[in-house]
């Protein structure tokens, strides 16, 4: 399989295999008009097989979160068809909008409009809770 190289845009690598289109749907790539390739089950001699995203273009998404959905990502910066930066995300201090708070007496359970928000405790543990509830993020 060939894929053209990048100008300038972005390589999402080492993605846990199967949780490519995830974080496809995450980014929501589908919106942006610039090439987008996703590979999945790549053979990969460190993981065994894993999924990539390259992304021909600018988006306009923080690439933090992908420390909490896929914390062995690596993002590629590349820049006229040159890898200028290459770095894993953090964990993001704060999850807002990516996952739901599940204790059903949770306020934001009850008023939708409210955006889900969840704060990092706990770094080494990569532990989450809800800023409303304390509820924990499993």
């Amino acid at each position: 399989m060939n894929v053209d190289a990048i100008k300038n845009g972005i390589v999402i690598d080492h993605i846990q295999a199967g949780k490519g289109m995830e974080i496809y749907r995450f980014l929501n790539l589908e919106a942006y008009g610039c090439p987008v390739a996703l590979m999945m089950n790549v053979t990969s001699r460190q993981m065994g097989n894993k999924d990539i995203i390259k992304i021909d273009g600018e988006i306009g998404v923080d690439l933090n979160m992908l420390g909490y959905i896929d914390p062995g990502v690596t993002i590629d910066v590349i820049e006229n068809e040159t890898c200028v930066r290459k770095y894993r995300p953090e964990l993001p201090e704060q999850i807002r909008d990516v996952v739901r708070c599940k204790n059903p007496r949770c306020i934001s359970t009850v008023e939708q409009e409210l955006p889900q928000i969840f704060r990092l405790v706990d770094k080494r543990n990569k532990l989450y809770r809800c800023i409303y509830c304390d509820g924990r993020l499993d």
